[in-house]
């Protein structure tokens, strides 16, 4: 290996690349741990994605898997890459802080279930990324890679960043609204937030258990797709966890499709909000694809969803965070909110629960036409720190329990990164991951000047 590719080259490869020659031995664990560390080091200081880091914790289990491919034994499919963790999931032996102000938490005594996934696929657990408060919405000191002036998204603030920032090619995350699609667009980066109950969330902070869902970063399609199928399984600790045969999402994601798929353009209730130059954007995507593009038009009843989520996302919350308070001091935000929630009727929130049921019957006419919905994944471009940015494209359909990718296919006009997002079926992970890698390698053939 030249030169180069010790001082950093690496970090250039994707995930999945990195992943071939890992298992290859083109690559060795301690090589990249190293060059991971050294962009740490580079870049933490401005860009804080890190909430707990042991960067000798992290070479000893780069030692062992190297050791471990030398000795023959089978290697699992994320084979020495380091993967950043966000900090409201158990890690064993590392402290979960919640992101709460004035403690570093609890050591975890056992792992998350998608921790002990990590492990057991051969990922090296790197650390402790970033989150907002309680994975709500108070910033975390994270501040976006592009432009430190920006937030980089929220809750999952440092998985974003981290990746974004070459100091990881993967990280987990979670989505209770918009906390895996927003970030992940703000950041440049692509990210995936599965079907609601393919990845356990044992061992995860529960925030609204309706509602939460765990999610994944990486730097294309076939990352997040690793990443994912590495993480699904069935976990009986997790009443939403699906039983079910393996998603095979690399596998389907590197296909081609049997015939060229077909987008449906949306615009999504809150389209007002949407920055001019992402609707123009998206708008000249879809005249890009032509007739593989319909522009179609959601249900009346959407219009409500956005408070639908709210009052089910705080009604839960107050009960899963009553013990809360009594650990740390809260922001103002997170305490209003749960005032907000304790003002909730009970016929209210259980109207809210039985209103998903008509929100996905309304999208089956456009899945029966399309194989996904195209629209915005965030506003526009990554707005200043004060705020972690508007999920109002993301969490109607995390209400819904839909699959959603974010990919970075456009640029502000002052350089920041904008993404799009594609909404598939419930259940139609790999369909909707296949179908973004198609995308990707549309827009590359037709304008390479613009690609990701």
């Amino acid at each position: 290996m030249g030169h180069a590719d010790r001082d950093g080259g690496l970090l250039v490869l994707t995930g999945a690349e990195l992943a071939e020659r890992l298992a290859s031995g083109a690559v060795r664990a301690v090589e990249l741990v190293e060059a991971c560390l050294a962009q740490i080091a580079a870049r933490e200081p401005e860009v804080q994605a890190w909430a707990f880091l042991d960067g000798d914790h992290a070479m000893a289990q780069a030692r062992a898997l190297d050791a471990r491919r030398q000795s023959g034994a089978a290697l699992g499919p994320l084979h020495g890459l380091p993967v950043g963790v966000k900090d409201v999931i158990d890690v064993r032996g590392m402290p979960t802080g919640l992101g709460l102000a004035g403690g570093a938490g609890r050591v975890a005594q056992a792992d998350a279930f998608v921790a002990a996934r990590l492990r057991a696929a051969g990922a090296i657990l790197m650390g402790k990324t970033a989150t907002a408060e309680a994975a709500f919405l108070e910033p975390a000191a994270t501040r976006n890679p592009h432009d430190p002036a920006r937030t980089p998204g929220g809750s999952s603030s440092g998985s974003a960043a981290a990746v974004a920032a070459g100091m990881v090619p993967l990280a987990i995350g979670t989505q209770t609204g918009g906390s895996v699609i927003r970030p992940a667009a703000f950041c440049g980066i692509a990210g995936f937030k599965p079907s609601f109950g393919l990845i356990p969330r044992s061992g995860v902070l529960t925030q609204s258990p309706s509602l939460d869902t765990m999610g994944v970063f990486g730097r294309s399609v076939a990352d997040v797709a690793l990443l994912a199928e590495a993480l699904a399984g069935h976990d009986p600790a997790d009443p939403a966890s699906l039983l079910q045969p393996a998603p095979r999402l690399p596998e389907t994601a590197a296909s081609d499709p049997p015939v060229t798929p077909t987008l449906a353009f949306v615009r999504p209730p809150g389209w007002e909000a949407a920055h001019e130059e992402m609707r123009l954007a998206l708008q000249e995507l879809a005249e890009l694809l032509g007739r593989d593009c319909l522009a179609l038009e959601l249900p009346a009843v959407f219009g409500a969803a956005a408070d639908l989520r709210r009052r089910i996302n705080l009604a839960e919350m107050v009960h899963h965070y009553a013990g809360l308070a009594g650990r740390a001091a809260l922001s103002p935000l997170l305490s209003e909110a749960l005032a907000e929630g304790r003002r909730i009727p009970a016929a209210d929130y259980l109207a809210a629960l039985e209103a998903r049921t008509a929100l996905r019957a309304g999208l089956e006419p456009i899945f029966h036409r399309c194989d996904a919905i195209l629209c915005p994944a965030a506003p526009g471009p990554a707005p200043d720190r004060a705020t972690t940015g508007d999920a109002i494209f993301n969490g109607l359909w995390t209400f819904c329990g839909l699959p959603a990718v974010t990919l970075p296919l456009f640029v502000s006009s002052d350089g920041l990164p904008m993404g799009a997002q594609l909404v598939g079926p419930p259940g139609g992970d790999a369909r909707l991951l296949r179908t973004a890698r198609w995308l990707v390698q549309r827009l590359a053939q037709t304008a390479p000047e613009t690609a990701p």
